[in-house]
């Protein structure tokens, strides 16, 4: 039986499931565009199969994720797919509302208790925010989940003000849909300031069915071993999921 408190090993996983639309072609961005503000039973089933992936993990941050409006049909799609993967722990942030069409947001499934979680908006346009769980204090696991903005100066902004916010915790994940690549200055800024490494760059993410960009990522702090880091082929979204094994320390302990 896994020690929940002193686990050996954590499975996390990062997925943008663009609401559970399930593109599967640049064309469909136009042709399936209702999909984006009108519910339909494939998002429902799409959302079954997401849940049947993100069970096998531990930690799971999500983007693009709708918090219950008309285009999911008012699913609050979080606590469905914690429900469904059989998370006892889940936390939503809704970063943009368009009246009852959408709500647009990140979200948190966790197997562990957080001893604490906390959500900040990005600088930038609205519609931006990070969710950062600590796990075992501010001495233990920091998990930060983030959806950053389009451009490159409103990504640097936002890059350092997240940077501030952990600096000081000895041990790190930071994943999300970062849209920008490993060799980005956003990316160098990230592992130069706070030690982080990102171990599975050769891997691309965008577009899921021919994918030819890496914007997904997961970056740990140089404390934590990491193991079978993998993109998974799993086209339920326009992104693929990203997963990664992270070693925990002995002297790291998740107990809330």
């Amino acid at each position: 039986m896994i020690n929940r408190a002193h686990p050996d090993r954590l499975r996390l996983l990062s997925y943008n499931i663009q609401t559970g639309v399930d593109t599967q072609h640049y064309s469909q961005y136009l042709t399936h565009s209702w999909k984006h503000v009108l519910p339909n039973r494939a998002r429902l089933q799409n959302l079954n199969q997401i849940a049947d992936l993100i069970g096998q993990y531990d930690i799971v941050g999500l983007q693009e994720v709708d918090s219950g409006s008309l285009r999911s049909g008012f699913v609050d799609q979080t606590e469905y797919l914690a429900h469904r993967a059989g998370f006892p722990h889940w936390f939503k942030q809704i970063n943009r509302r368009i009246g009852n069409i959408a709500q647009h947001s990140n979200g948190v499934l966790s197997r562990f208790k957080p001893s604490d979680v906390q959500e900040y908006r990005l600088p930038g346009l609205r519609g931006r925010g990070v969710i950062v769980c600590q796990y075992g204090g501010d001495d233990g696991l920091t998990v930060c989940i983030m959806h950053l903005a389009l451009s490159k100066r409103a990504r640097l902004r936002q890059i350092s003000f997240v940077s501030q916010l952990v600096k000081s915790m000895p041990h790190v994940v930071l994943m999300g849909d970062l849209n920008c690549g490993c060799e980005s200055s956003e990316m160098k800024y990230l592992m130069d300031n706070i030690n982080l490494q990102e171990p599975s760059c050769e891997k691309s993410t965008f577009p899921s069915w021919r994918p030819m960009r890496k914007i997904d990522h997961i970056l740990v702090s140089e404390s934590l071993h990491i193991e079978n880091a993998r993109v998974l082929d799993y086209p339920f979204s326009d992104h693929l999921p990203i997963g990664i094994d992270i070693i925990i320390p002995d002297n790291l302990n998740l107990a809330a």
